[in-house]
């Protein structure tokens, strides 16, 4: 007698236990660099409206004779870094893995965004403590925007890349346009040091790094190793 075909929902139910750990893995994987993404590009937009605010915590005219350099790098020093080194840290993560740069990302942009929330020094020295800083949550940001499009399309299949790829990119543009409304209510409104906002990403990129990480990556059932052995 022959077996009897299979209703909608024992396929259904069929389809679920196939899926397997890397189904999860994909949503994880996306709600994470979406996640890093969007601070990434947060904090590079954040201090454009709020340089007065800056300047004058640190007590220093930055349209003085001889300070001009500093609001150039404070301005431009953050893109700048990013676009010389994304595609060097991009090779480094097909060489290495990309799960383990892009944790290494979260952990440069962690103690960065932490040690930019505050300031020791006054004029040309504190803007010397900012502009350094934020070179290294720079080389962070670098490190996370260069391995997350790759980490998704290794995750998704080929028919679900573009909504990976889109919704990322989306998430990118959103942190552009919120870094500069955060950055003006942060310095105007509330009437807070604008360091205060590099704060923020601190504990949220390591809640991040440790919640989808490596650890929670490998949990998700994919390799640590990213993408290493095909490269």
């Amino acid at each position: 007698m022959p077996a009897a075909a299979p209703d909608g929902k024992e396929t259904q139910m069929a389809s679920r236990r196939t899926a397997g750990p890397g189904d999860r893995y994909k949503w994880v994987a996306l709600a994470n660099t979406t996640a890093a993404i969007f601070m990434a590009t947060l904090d590079g937009s954040i201090v454009i409206i709020a340089l007065p605010a800056i300047f004058r915590g640190i007590h220093l005219d930055p349209l003085a004779a001889g300070n001009i350099g500093y609001l150039l790098w404070m301005i431009m020093g953050y893109r700048l870094v990013q676009a010389v080194l994304v595609v060097a840290v991009g090779r480094l993560g097909d060489m290495f893995g990309r799960v383990r740069i892009y944790t290494a990302g979260f952990v440069v942009f962690t103690i960065a965004s932490i040690l930019l929330s505050f300031d020791p020094f006054d004029g040309g020295h504190g803007a010397l403590w900012l502009i350094g800083w934020r070179v290294l949550q720079a080389i962070g940001g670098s490190m996370l925007m260069a391995n997350s499009a790759a980490i998704l399309t290794d995750a998704f299949p080929s028919d679900q890349r573009g909504f990976a790829l889109g919704t990322n990119q989306i998430a990118g543009l959103a942190g552009m346009f919120v870094g500069l409304v955060a950055g003006g209510l942060l310095a105007g409104i509330f009437l807070l040091p604008l360091t205060a906002g590099f704060l923020v990403s601190g504990p949220v990129s390591g809640l991040l790094s440790d919640r989808f990480g490596s650890r929670g990556i490998a949990t998700a059932g994919w390799p640590c190793s990213g993408a290493a052995s095909s490269a």
